[in-house]
């Protein structure tokens, strides 16, 4: 019987969310995706915060999550653009430039724990993957909604500011989003990405994030 209650009392811990916003940093555990052999963004990674600048070039930056993010339901941090690109059609392959693009990955629970080692291609062309990249960068609405060029009916684009140059602390209802965006809660959080984007204009970002916190 106690045996019994302490599994029990585990998996509802194990379940529930964090009490707190749980910091995520800037560290070791975030890897490099390059989707040209000759095209790299420049990061540089400091704790709390983290360093961008795109050059005419494209990569994306991402971190599996712990378990103890999977439930996460609501995001904050902070960005600065000090240099930034035109104003784009982000549904458009080809022509999609922005200055910074943050994604959460959502997988069903069942098959969080078997997607650990995989790398952020196999997370993003996962069937029953769901993301949701909120940008800063094109020629939108703040608060439009708009389907991906690259990943389908898996991901899609929540606009937070247009192109241009500023500061800004945001704070997002994961849960609420991921409703608006696939009319289903979300699933179990297990990665998190980031990317800056300026090859096709040929133009420069320099950016930064910090203060990424997930509760």
């Amino acid at each position: 019987m106690r045996i019994a209650s302490f599994i029990l009392a585990a998996a509802v811990a194990a379940a529930a969310p964090p009490a707190a916003a749980s910091p995520v940093l800037f560290d070791d555990g975030w890897r490099e995706q390059k989707f040209s052999l000759f095209s790299s963004n420049s990061y540089r990674r400091d704790g709390d915060s983290l360093a961008i600048r795109s050059d005419g070039t494209v990569s994306l930056l991402w971190k599996a999550l712990p378990s103890g993010f999977w439930q996460g339901r609501t995001a904050s941090w902070r960005w600065r653009v000090d240099e930034t690109v035109p104003p784009t059609d982000l549904t458009r392959k080809g022509g999609d430039d922005r200055n910074i693009s943050l994604y959460f990955v959502f997988l069903p629970p069942e098959q969080a724990a078997a997607a650990a080692g995989k790398s952020i291609r196999a997370l993003l062309d996962a069937p029953e993957a769901r993301v949701l990249m909120y940008v800063w960068g094109g020629a939108h609405d703040p608060g439009e909604i708009l389907p991906s060029p690259y990943v389908g009916p898996r991901g899609r684009s929540v606009i937070r500011r247009a192109a241009g140059t500023g500061t800004a602390a945001e704070r997002v209802d994961l849960a609420r989003d991921h409703r608006r965006a696939f009319g289903s809660a979300p699933g179990s959080l297990v990665g998190i990405a980031v990317s800056s984007d300026s090859d096709d204009s040929g133009t420069r970002v320099v950016a930064r994030l910090s203060g990424l916190r997930i509760e």
